[in-house]
């Protein structure tokens, strides 16, 4: 069977309606078709996937007519689980076109995203064989990705801002995605290198590997804002996400999945897994923010705007608004931080919502750095004299240079 023609903007409302009252039918919370590339020694393997456009929330409409299409091609989609995952095949493309035919000839705009992939689909479907090339994703429910596709799905929900940092499911995502060697950002099955290593080395055929691991770079899935920039491609992880305004410097910076910035920041250092940097920001050349997996106790560490990281400084708690933490010191979750009493003074009355410990007027009052996480207006530092780390009220705002971002 076939899904209808629909004539016109109305008809194709009222087929949607229809697909949607089936009993059982559950809309997406994300879905997309995605390019796929699989194994080179076992085709079954998928060791990436390519998503021209995803839809998160958003476009039901659309996911009606895949799912119809799907169905009327003899496909039986499983509402019950949390991700459905199927190859595209030829006669998906006619049915979702015939669907789709009072959309055909509108301007390609973002709205209408899903018609210039289906239309794509069809010119490739008419030129060359598909080969089990493509595939469509729905995720149902945010849990843990069962499929290739679905944490790519995610990465890229993440990546392109449709979902908040740290809003996704991505439990087990490592154990889902193959450990492949990239070059040119295309996926290699490390056993078919090691298959075809003499041949290939004999006749100079051997590719430039630019990497091993489970994920991609984010250039290679996703184009950034037109201020956004990033030095050196190696330094951004697919699933992390850049604000508009962010600069990636070369060195020591880098960006991993599930973490990245909320508006204009500088990036000379590191910003690891579930890390967030909030706007005018500046993380300075080789400095840490740690992750979840590096000395947080598994608390995800946010750090607030206008903020600035030292060079080689390393943050392991949550920073507010217009904090600074000087060159070479470490504030961890269980460093001892000295504040003097007209300093505690100063800290309290640019945070009067939070309680702290108060001291006499000559009394100095150690904290550990747990208890200063999330405040405002706090400059650690350290005396030079004694090697004390030290908290002080922040005098300086942090501005980033407008021409650079």
């Amino acid at each position: 069977m076939s899904l209808r023609t629909t004539i016109d903007e109305a008809d194709f409302k009222a087929l949607v309606a229809e697909i949607e009252s089936q009993e059982g039918y559950k809309k997406p919370i994300g879905f997309g078709i995605a390019r796929v590339d699989r194994g080179q020694l076992n085709p079954e393997k998928i060791l990436q996937a390519t998503f021209p456009f995803i839809n998160w929330n958003e476009n039901f409409g659309s996911a009606a007519i895949f799912i119809g299409a799907l169905q009327e091609s003899g496909v039986e989609v499983d509402f019950s689980s949390s991700e459905f995952v199927y190859d595209v095949k030829k006669k998906f493309v006619k049915n979702t076109m015939n669907a789709f035919t009072p959309y055909l000839n509108h301007a390609m705009g973002e709205a209408h995203k899903n018609v210039q992939v289906i239309k794509t689909l069809e010119w490739i479907a008419e030129n060359e064989e598909f080969k089990k090339r493509y595939r469509i994703v729905f995720l149902f429910e945010d849990d843990k990705p069962l499929s290739p596709e679905a944490v790519y799905l995610k990465l890229y929900a993440l990546s392109s801002g449709k979902a908040a940092l740290r809003s996704l499911n991505l439990t087990g995502a490592f154990s889902v995605l193959e450990n492949v060697a990239w070059s040119m950002g295309q996926p290699i099955e490390l056993e078919w290198l090691r298959a075809h290593e003499v041949e290939m080395k004999l006749l100079g055929e051997y590719p430039i590997i630019e990497s091993v691991d489970k994920f991609p770079r984010f250039l290679s899935h996703i184009i950034p804002a037109d201020n956004t920039r990033v030095l050196d491609s190696s330094k951004v992880r697919m699933g992390a996400q850049l604000a508009a305004g962010t600069t990636i410097m070369p060195g020591a910076s880098y960006v991993n999945f599930n973490a990245g910035t909320t508006g204009a920041v500088m990036v000379e250092g590191r910003i690891s897994s579930s890390v967030v940097v909030g706007r005018g920001s500046d993380v300075g050349g080789g400095a840490s923010i740690l992750g979840v997996l590096s000395g947080t106790n598994g608390n995800p560490v946010s750090i607030g705007e206008n903020t600035l990281l030292g060079a080689n400084s390393v943050t392991g708690i949550p920073l507010g608004n217009a904090c600074i933490v000087d060159a070479g010191i470490a504030i961890l979750e269980g460093t001892k931080v000295g504040v003097s009493a007209s300093e505690l003074s100063k800290i309290i009355e640019a945070n009067p919502k939070v309680k702290l410990k108060k001291a006499g007027k000559e009394e100095m009052v150690f904290f550990k750095g747990l208890e200063l996480a999330g405040l405002h207006g706090i400059h650690f530092r350290q005396n030079s004299l004694n090697g004390m780390i030290v908290a002080t009220r922040s005098k300086r705002e942090i501005k980033l240079n407008s021409e650079l971002h």
